[in-house]
């Protein structure tokens, strides 16, 4: 009695099977990279090492099961690999993508000429190994090619006020580290909830001749480039502001 008669399977299906697990494999390491660096397992660099590597296997293995399919190999297990591997490389495609236009910094602020200064965030707050607190210049013009919009907000209302509203219009997964009415000045990390990435923001509220004028800052802890991160947390924060304006104006 053969192999297959016996109802074994055949080497070529037991082999399509290995790989198709070895796909899944490579992509539940996707799922686990950034938990991993979450809660302390690994360092971020590792941690996106790992993520780019089950990625780009688990793309590899997808391809390979799809090639069985078309050959009518395989059963449900290649089925599932192929749109799981598949779907594991197209994560990373997209972050790829959603980055290539993003210039290669990690520090943006509505004001480059004189952005808002980390106090509270120091070292203490911040540990080791992360990048450094102050402003590097030549980020400015990169980010006036990238971000034209993010600019200073004026707000028709007196600094104590609009530090109220400042305040208020913070995230409420923030952490507030400070907030200093008479400095005009919040100070906040926000951490990322799949990766657990900690990046700074520091709100400046001053006097203006309408009013008073807000600024942000906002820095990645790690990484040379922040994909648009700190810019679309500028915005958003903003946004947010100037709907609480024209609420307390009605």
């Amino acid at each position: 009695m053969t192999t297959a008669a016996a109802g074994k399977p055949t080497p070529p299906a037991k082999s399509s099977a290995n790989i198709a697990r070895a796909t899944l494999g490579a992509a539940l390491l996707v799922l686990l990279a950034g938990p991993l660096h979450r809660f302390e397992v690994l360092g971020w660099l590792p941690a996106l090492g790992l993520f780019a590597m089950g990625a780009v296997l688990a793309g590899i293995g997808a391809i390979w099961c799809l090639v069985q399919l078309l050959r009518r190999r395989g059963g449900t297990i290649t089925v599932v690999a192929a749109a799981v591997g598949f779907a594991a490389l197209a994560v990373l495609v997209s972050l790829i993508v959603a980055g290539g236009d993003k210039p290669p910094i990690n520090d943006i602020s509505t004001d480059t000429g004189n952005p808002p200064a980390f106090v509270a965030i120091d070292a203490s707050v911040r540990g080791e190994d992360v990048n450094p607190i102050g402003y590097n210049p030549a980020f400015a013009p990169q980010q006036a090619r990238a971000y034209p919009e993010i600019r200073p907000l004026d707000l028709p209302v007196p600094p104590d006020q609009a530090f109220e509203l400042a305040l208020a219009a913070c995230n409420k997964d923030w952490q507030i580290i400070t907030a200093n009415r008479t400095a005009g000045r919040i100070e906040a990390v926000e951490r990322s909830g799949w990766w657990g990435y900690r990046d700074d923001v520091v709100i400046r509220v001053t006097a203006a001749p309408a009013g008073a004028r807000i600024d942000v800052r906002s820095k990645s802890r790690v990484g040379e480039g922040d994909f648009g991160a700190n810019a679309r947390r500028i915005a958003a924060y903003l946004d947010r502001l100037a709907v609480l304006m024209r609420k307390a104006g009605t």
